[in-house]
């Protein structure tokens, strides 16, 4: 059998590497048959695509091995629904801070996180970081003997319920709907799979988005509301920091991520010093509606009671609140203001690796957003972990790091590639001509060397000898268009559009270099340093409408660029489309006949010679 000759003796590379030949030269033979691990059971290729999980191209891609297993595995789509986003996987008591099993609980509350686990997937060690089946957690002695049987009960939410009438295998809901389960039981079970990745298919053995729940029989919409709008009677599970029922999810967003383990633990905070919370505290609390900018609330209206019991206030910082609050020492007011302060100062440190590299420095995820350069979609992915920062690098690209300026000038008998400064020495650009290009590299981002495609600072650029020292103090100049004018009356720093209407730089050259701008990506702001949006251009008052229609219908007086060639003024992008791509850099090179312009600049050499006085 070659199938199983294949699988027995070659490694995994070796057999994708085998497939794609065989796929390549359309001799294989017999279907391959690709698994994934899933809860109980190995899960194929074949079911990922019937359960939406992955798309066809996904699937065609394995099948001809374009793609592995384990390249599917690392999707954020994909590993949502084979491993799920965690369960409450023990107690983390926050006066010693160790990690332990939920031994400091009320037994029924231990009962009802240990029957979340088990109907999401698992029951876990959080000490050793393992996961156990029920009968296996009883072995190793996880969870007692007492519990078992309802833990078993709880663990059919991922294996299966046993239809009494055809002894078929049925899902929670399907259990649910057939009175085999109590439905407050049921709901708390359902809530806390969704909570956690996806309602669970015990046939394949799963999660699987809501649609196509609905679809296999698995949900419906009266459910779905319910979840949506839970009452008390839905509110399942309880915080024993507050003693409020709430939702597995809501119970969630209290807990605390585990440095050493990655798992989500439930904070006990000691009753020492814990201020008594009277019913009026905790009504004004609950009813106080905030807007929250930022983190996990961000965009929603919530209750500062709610912000108040989340991770971001810190136990001995909310009983202070609660202390200064009773004795009147604080207002409603004063306290949402400081709590907001906090939320911002610690999503702040935890997006200080999100950053990306703009024209000047680091620009971080929030001034993506604020600057409209990602939405509110891709925003709250690269946070979830759902979209790979090298996908937010790839998409911003223009406005992070702009378009390629006229970066040089090729030249097209040779193919030689030459610097603007370069071909300015050697006579084929003239030293006007020259300085309005590098001019616009300044103020576009960087002076560039094609030659070996460094971006350099004007600084940088003459101890390179990339530019000269004749030219130094215009082009530092231009840079300011990048880095920021001063206003004279405010010491603040300004755009090139501010200060062109203050009259800081002349009309035709401020004219010329934003509009260089727009055409290599769009608008700098000199405080981001980052190409903008047209539309937030308008908004942040760096750009209007009667510049705009100046640019869009240039004549002679605004075409500030000079095409050697056709002897022609242009505007910018018209200059760069008469440019050509470098294959090795792909910057843009102006294409020259230098025969031709060395022979000008003889003539004028001669002439110059000729007419200038002894």
């Amino acid at each position: 059998n070659c199938k199983y000759l294949i699988f027995k003796y070659l490694n995994s590379e070796t057999c994708q590497d085998l497939f794609s030949f065989l796929v390549a030269k359309d001799l294989l033979l017999f279907p391959v048959y690709i698994t994934f691990k899933g809860l109980r059971r190995g899960i194929s290729s074949t079911e990922l695509l019937e359960s939406k999980i992955i798309d066809k191209e996904t699937f065609e891609d394995l099948q001809k091995g374009k793609t592995t297993t384990q390249d599917v595995m690392l999707l954020e789509s994909v590993k949502e629904f084979l491993e799920g986003k965690g369960s409450i996987a023990g107690i983390a008591v926050l006066s010693d801070n160790k990690r332990m099993k939920a031994g400091k609980l009320m037994p029924g509350t231990a009962l009802i996180l240990m029957e979340a686990q088990a109907a999401t997937g698992f029951i876990i060690d959080p000490i050793r970081n393992r996961k156990f089946s029920v009968d296996d957690a009883v072995k190793a002695r996880i969870v007692g003997p007492d519990v078992c049987q309802k833990l078993r009960s709880a663990e059919k939410a991922v294996t299966g319920y046993i239809n009494p009438y055809d002894g078929k295998k049925i899902s929670l809901f399907q259990a649910m709907q057939k009175d085999l389960i109590i439905k407050d039981h049921g709901i708390r079970l359902l809530e806390a799979q969704i909570a956690t990745g996806g309602i669970i298919d015990p046939v394949n053995s799963l999660r699987i988005p809501v649609h196509v729940a609905y679809k296999r029989g698995y949900f419906n919409e009266e459910m779905n509301q319910i979840l949506l709008d839970p009452s008390d009677d839905t509110k399942g599970f309880f915080d024993p920091n507050t003693h409020e029922n709430l939702t597995y999810l809501q119970l969630l967003s209290r807990c605390v991520t585990d440095p050493v383990t990655g798992l989500c633990l439930l904070p006990l905070r000691g009753r020492e010093k814990r201020v008594n919370i009277d019913d009026n505290m905790r009504e004004i609390f609950s009813t106080t509606i905030v807007t929250v900018r930022y983190g996990r609330f961000r965009g929603q209206h919530t209750t500062l009671w709610e912000l108040i019991n989340s991770e971001y206030i810190s136990e001995e910082k909310r009983q202070e609140f609660f202390r200064r609050f009773r004795s009147r020492k604080i207002t409603v007011e004063e306290l949402i203001r400081i709590i907001l302060e906090i939320i911002h100062t610690k999503e702040l440190k935890r997006q200080e690796g999100m950053t990306f590299d703009g024209l000047r420095g680091k620009v971080s995820v929030v001034d993506l957003l604020d600057l409209g350069i990602v939405d509110e979609t891709t925003y709250s992915g690269l946070l979830e972990g759902k979209v790979p920062s090298k996908d937010i690098s790839e998409i911003t690209r223009d406005y992070l790091q702009g378009k390629s300026c006229v970066a040089g000038v090729l030249l097209e008998e040779s193919k030689k590639k030459l610097s603007i400064y370069e071909a300015q020495r050697l006579g084929i650009l003239t030293p006007g001509t020259a300085l309005c290009l590098l001019e616009a590299q300044a103020a576009t981002g960087f002076i560039v060397n094609p030659l070996n495609n460094q971006k350099l600072t004007v600084e940088k650029a003459l101890k390179e000898n990339v530019i000269g020292p004749q030219m130094y103090e215009k082009l530092l100049s231009a840079e300011r268009a990048v880095t920021g004018y001063i206003d004279p009356y405010s010491g603040q720093k300004i755009c090139l559009f501010q200060a062109l209407k203050k009259d800081l730089i002349l009309k035709q050259h401020g004219i010329r270099l934003l509009e260089a701008q727009i055409a290599t990506g769009g608008i700098i702001d000199p405080l981001k340093c980052v190409h903008l949006p047209l539309d937030v251009a308008y908004r942040k008052g760096y750009f209007d409408e009667e510049m705009n229609q100046i640019l869009n219908d240039p004549n002679d007086d605004t075409k500030g660029f000079f095409f050697p060639k056709t002897s022609e003024n242009l505007t910018y992008l018209e200059m760069l489309k008469r440019c050509v791509k470098d294959k090795e850099t792909g910057l843009y090179l102006l294409p020259l006949n230098h025969g031709i312009r060395l022979l000008e600049a003889q003539i004028i050499m001669i002439l110059v010679l000729f007419y200038s006085p002894l």
